[in-house]
């Protein structure tokens, strides 16, 4: 297994050679903080249903802790589940659960250990594709990662449970135990309908993975863009579909201004 350490500690470095901040054409002006003990997480109920075959998850990530089970994005209803989420073994997973079976899972065995910097996430879901292998792939800092364990292939055109009417979005949590997520995250996005490679969200300079501006992105639907720019209302959609979300146990201290820019 690999360890993946995240490389924007060498973009403070980078950045400064290169004029402080105009390395970064894209700012981030800050993240929001996400604390498992005080069960913080943001919620958005799901009244229409949009494309639950297609979509696209892309967000920046601190974690503070590791050796427990942590949900970035999901949903939970009638014991019916999806979860990307780290695992106690830091490993990344993958997977929806409905009656009494996995319809897919994967787990990505690549480790996310490093508690000291940001690291960017994507995860893409196309279920027409032809190979089962294309219909989830996940991302970091721009790689895909490929080293997968306990696989389970899911069906030609299978309708997930995100972008479902009834089943709630939760960023954080995915709605039925206590895996909350405990770190930090800024810019969060959510594409309804959209199978997006990273570079749509963020790009490669001077060999470090940083931000870029994702104008020109399609949300669909369901989509929303978290940007965490009031401290008052952390859960506001920036997408132009007001997709706002319900910060839970989170106050305007849970908005701080370490972000992947940050310094800049």
């Amino acid at each position: 297994m690999g360890i993946f350490q995240n490389n924007l500690m060498g973009a403070a470095a980078a950045a400064a050679s290169a004029g402080g901040a105009s390395f970064y054409d894209h700012q981030i002006e800050q993240s929001a903080r996400f604390d498992k003990a005080s069960t913080s997480y943001l919620s958005r109920s799901v009244s229409s249903t949009g494309n639950r075959k297609t979509f696209t998850f892309s967000a920046w990530i601190k974690k503070i802790t590791i050796g427990e089970d942590q949900t970035i994005f999901g949903t939970y209803s009638s014991g019916n589940e999806f979860s990307l989420r780290f695992s106690n073994a830091e490993d990344t997973r993958a997977y929806e659960y409905t009656g009494s079976s996995f319809d897919f899972n994967k787990g990505y065995s690549a480790l996310q250990r490093d508690v000291s910097a940001w690291m960017h996430l994507v995860f893409r879901v196309d279920m027409t594709q032809s190979s089962s292998a294309d219909r989830t792939k996940l991302y970091h800092n721009g790689t895909q990662l490929t080293d997968v364990t306990d696989y389970t292939a899911s069906t030609l055109n299978y309708d997930t449970l995100i972008n479902y009417s009834g089943y709630p979005m939760n960023i954080g949590h995915y709605g039925s135990t206590s895996q909350y997520f405990n770190g930090y995250m800024a810019e969060v996005i959510h594409c309804d309908g959209q199978s997006y490679e990273p570079t749509q969200f963020a790009e490669s300079k001077n060999g470090v993975w940083i931000p870029k501006d994702p104008s020109g992105t399609t949300f669909g639907t369901n989509g929303f863009h978290l940007k965490f720019e009031n401290s008052g209302d952390l859960g506001n959609d920036s997408s132009g579909n007001n997709n706002d979300f319900t910060a839970n146990n989170m106050g305007a201290d849970h908005q701080v201004l370490d972000s992947p820019t940050f310094g800049s």
